[in-house]
């Protein structure tokens, strides 16, 4: 057994490890199942030196009949858009013309192959997983990411992106990342940890290199430093003495493993010749692996070919068709070997023979890096390469050029501005934690007063992003009132977030709502959608709600323009407000489909999210878990945090205690420690809606009460009538009445049916007995299909009073409907209730049909797909819909058209909605 250098050994011509037996099965299997026509993703997470690499090597050894694509993140190159997902995705560029003409010009727009808007990131998501899949359709697609922390942040996110969403398409993602280092990324991407060798393996690994006698202490003594690690085996030995050999070296080092490899590896390095050391720190600059790119710039130095041959020798490079460095440990030390002098005059040979046509970035990248003092010049270039990569959808490239034009610039109040437009594309890419700093240093030199006032509403902006409770409050008032003598739009649209973030705050924000809209009431108002929600709002605050309603109507009326779309966080809960659902509901739909057919990353998590409540109100329980789960993808894409109010209510109404429970506390505690109001209200109304579905009536009426003692935009008046039904219940007769006179403030202000119908209810628990019936009828009739499930709660609760009145034949039909209803919805603990009633009438609830009990086997992926299809959508529009390949679509419908007994789309319809 002859053992390799990267703790391998050659067995015949399969290259087994030592050691790696659980990994490399875990390798194989993932081969097979490509093979076989099914998808997987996987991480390799260890420490440096762990084997990763070599894992990946043997994969790529192993890849018979595959397509094997590999690229790595490279340190140096971390700031260059789309590196990382270009390199990956070059060999099948001749597949994108089988894509989506949105997908193909999005891809050709980030690859800098044509000009246009900047894409989005889901949709670069779709159209790289719409690319492997293509390419899959001739031979399955293997694609190794080797060193995710060091990809470009874009690159990651697209990644992980298309791994999450893998199924059937005949592709595998394996990444291999460092433990902890590559943050969320990944997170829910499938992992193998990859650990130290064990002991007798890491013996015979170390056997394999150590000359001579050596002492037993000291060979145990090295495994047990190293832990096994394969790298550190190999290469810390080399730096050991023959006497520290034979007998012993001194203690533990407390430097980090990966530290003390590097470091041996810049030892050797310093052992080159200088030429050679030359090549080394030139290659580690050229991160892309570029041979004839590489020598030019290497001939430009004065450096002959032969040079490279010690490198090679030493087993630390090889050149080929491409560069690779032996590990990324390697390429590290040898850039870190050179010194500043030298890493310019390197960066300067590679300015000069990079293409600006065809590479404008990194040529401009490498001019940078060239400079050694300010230089307007190249300063000059870098903002054009902001702006060309802004366009391009790079926001984190486009605040790296900004970043280093600051520092080449020598004009004080232009290096204040460019870090501020630094600070603006660090918060726009979602990398909030580099904001404060960059914004602190840009407040140092000379800004006009504007300038100021907008670093003063960037970092307020930033901090209600990461904490939507009461902190940004006082911050985003600040900078309104800067802004209003500067710029009445942006003054506005601050009094709106500054408004919005002290909504967000409710109980735990004091008097600054009240304060919010005092300062914005003066702002000079217009006709247009904001300066009418503005005015509406500031109404609703300090003169109430009824005096409120026809300025937040007319507000709501007004919107319709598509940029009215990034303030549907504030326009929904003002519908939910003056009880206008059928309108929420339109807005909820319109903006998810303004988003997806925008790709608007920005405002999509948060259109599903208002969906996601719509479609819960209107009882389609599936549907609203679906938006969920793709709210998820999103924000585990971007990284994004997202208030999901439905997945509370969605938990609430399905009933289950042990699940609803720890969940609706967990967030009272968030709430707390976040100083969120808002949370904590849907949070005690959450709790309500248990309560009152499992009969818990006193619970429900503890929760409501405490949710109903703030007044939440949107929230108040769901509260006051869960607290009607809690008191009634529980026999609170005082409590009940004064919600339902509350309420009725309230409802009578709006006019609605859905206003109406919640009157209605209330009148019937907690007013003149005389006239329950009536009401009840009332209520019954003025819910829609937008409101079902306060519909079908109507309908038991009348179905519960005419049972108490004796007249069951009358209160089976209305408990019959709740019961079937619920049921089919996924509202347990109300059908349940129901369910009880039922039987106390002398019937008990009907059983599902076999059509039913079909549908229920569904996936909620199968389901979504089901449904869109049975609606008359395509698999590309199915596709784009759930963020999915066309083919995993097509898997999909073979297994509900199995599951459902069926075999077309004609008869989906009909199974879906059997009766």
């Amino acid at each position: 057994m002859q053992a390799t250098t990267n703790g391998g050994a050659v067995r015949g011509r399969r290259r087994e490890l030592l050691g790696r037996r659980k990994e490399q099965r875990v390798l194989d299997e993932l081969l097979r199942d490509v093979r076989a026509g099914r998808s997987r993703a996987l991480v390799l997470r260890g420490e440096a030196g762990s084997g990763k690499t070599a894992l990946l090597d043997c994969l790529a050894g192993r890849g018979s009949r595959v397509h094997i694509l590999r690229t790595s993140g490279v340190e140096s190159e971390s700031e260059i858009t789309y590196s990382g997902v270009q390199k990956l995705c070059a060999p099948l560029l001749s597949h994108l013309k089988r894509l989506p003409e949105p997908q193909r010009a999005a891809l050709n727009i980030a690859f800098g192959l044509s000009d246009g808007a900047a894409p989005d990131l889901l949709v670069l998501g779709m159209a790289t997983l719409g690319l492997f899949a293509e390419a899959a359709l001739e031979k399955p697609v293997v694609c190794l990411i080797d060193d995710v922390q060091w990809l470009d942040r874009l690159s990651g996110l697209i990644l992980a992106f298309v791994a999450r969403r893998l199924d059937a398409e005949s592709v595998a993602l394996v990444f291999a990342a460092r433990e902890q280092d590559c943050g969320d990324v990944l997170r829910g991407v499938p992992e193998l940890t990859v650990p130290g060798l064990p002991e007798s393996d890491a013996q015979a690994l170390l056997n394999s290199v150590l000359v001579g006698p050596v002492d037993a202490h000291v060979r145990h003594r090295i495994v047990a430093e190293t832990r096994g690690n394969p790298l550190a085996l190999l290469e810390l030995t080399r730096g050991l003495s023959p006497a520290e050999l034979a007998f012993g070296f001194g203690g533990l080092s407390p430097a980090p493993l990966a530290g003390r490899v590097e470091e041996g590896f810049r030892r050797r390095i310093a052992a080159l010749p200088r030429d050679t050391r030359t090549v080394l720190l030139a290659a580690a600059i050229e991160p892309v692996g570029d041979t004839v790119l590489l020598w030019r710039a290497l001939r430009l130095l004065g450096v002959d070919p032969e040079a490279v041959m010690p490198a090679e020798t030493d087993g630390l490079i090889e050149f080929g068709i491409s560069v690779r460095f032996r590990h990324p440990l390697v390429r590290s030390a040898a850039w870190r070997s050179g010194t500043a002098a030298d890493l310019r005059q390197v960066h300067q040979a590679l300015a000069e023979v990079t293409d600006p046509v065809r590479d404008p970035d990194r040529r401009a990248w490498h001019r940078a890096h060239a400079a050694a003092g300010a230089d307007e010049e190249v300063a000059a270039e870098l903002v054009r390469m902001a702006d060309r990569a802004r366009t391009r959808g790079g926001r984190s490239a486009a605040a790296a050029f900004l970043e280093r034009a600051a520092g080449l610039t020598g004009t004080p109040a232009r290096r204040g501005a460019l870090l501020l437009d630094a600070a603006a594309a660090r918060a726009a890419a979602g990398s909030y934690a580099q904001v404060p700093d960059l914004l602190a240093m840009a407040e140092m030199a000379p800004l006009p007063d504007f300038e100021r006032a907008r670093a003063e509403r960037l970092r307020a902006h930033v901090t209600f992003a990461l904490e939507p409770g009461r902190t940004a409050g006082p911050a985003l008032l600040a900078a309104a009132d800067r802004l209003r003598r500067f710029d009445r739009d942006a003054a506005r649209d601050t009094f709106l977030t500054a408004l919005g973030a002290a909504v967000y705050a409710g109980r735990f924000g004091g008097q600054d709502l009240r304060r919010a809209a005092e300062a914005a009431r003066d702002v000079p108002s217009g006709r247009s959608f904001p300066d009418l929600l503005l005015a509406g709002l500031v109404s609703w605050v300090l003169d109430g709600h009824a005096a409120a309603m026809p300025a937040l109507h007319s507000a709501l009326d007004a919107m319709g323009a598509p940029e009215d779309a990034g303030l549907i966080w504030l326009a929904s809960p003002v519908a939910h407000e003056v009880y206008r659902m059928d309108l929420a509901d339109r807005m909820s739909e319109q903006a998810v489909c303004f988003a997806r057919a925008t790709g608007a990353l920005s405002l999509l998590p948060t259109a599903l999210v208002l969906r996601a409540d719509s479609l819960l109100s209107a009882g389609r329980f599936a549907d609203t878990a679906n938006l969920l789960a793709e709210v998820d993808a999103v924000s585990q894409a971007t990284g994004g945090p997202v208030q999901q109010s439905a997945r509370l209510t969605l938990a609430a109404y399905r009933g289950h205690q042990r699940s609803a429970a720890p969940l609706i506390d967990s967030k009272l505690r968030e709430a707390a420690e976040r100083g969120d109001g808002r949370l904590h209200t849907l949070a005690s109304h959450a709790k309500a809606v248990l309560g009152n579905g499992l009969g818990d009536h006193q619970a429900a009426l503890n929760a409501a009460r405490d949710g109903a003692s703030h007044e939440d935009l949107a929230l108040h008046g769901r509260l006051l009538s869960e607290l009607v039904e809690a008191a009634a219940r529980a026999g609170d007769a005082v409590t009940a009445a004064e919600a339902r006179d509350r309420l009725a403030e309230r409802t009578a202000a709006a006019g609605t049916s859905w206003a109406l119908g919640a009157q209605a209810v209330a009148d019937a628990l907690a007013g003149p007995p005389g006239k329950a019936e009536e009401r009840y009828r009332e209520a019954v009739d003025l819910f829609t299909t937008e409101t079902a499930i306060e519909g079908f709660r109507a309908r038991l609760l009348f179905g519960e009073w005419l049972r108490r009145a004796n007249r069951r034949t009358e209160a089976r039909s209305h408990l019959r409907a709740a019961h079937d209803a619920f049921t089919a919805m996924g509202a347990e603990a109300f059908a349940e209730r129901a369910g009880r009633e039922l039987a106390a009438t002398g019937e008990t609830g009907r059983q599902h049909g076999a059509g039913a009990a079909d549908t229920m086997a569904l996936t909620a992926q199968e389901s979504a797909v089901a449904r869109l299809a049975a609606a008359g959508e395509s698999n590309p529009g199915i596709a784009a819909m759930l963020f999915l390949s066309p083919r995993t679509v097509e898997w999909h419908l073979r297994k509900v058209y199995l599951k459902l007994g069926i075999t077309s789309r004609r008869e989906l319809a009909a199974s879906l909605h059997p009766g």
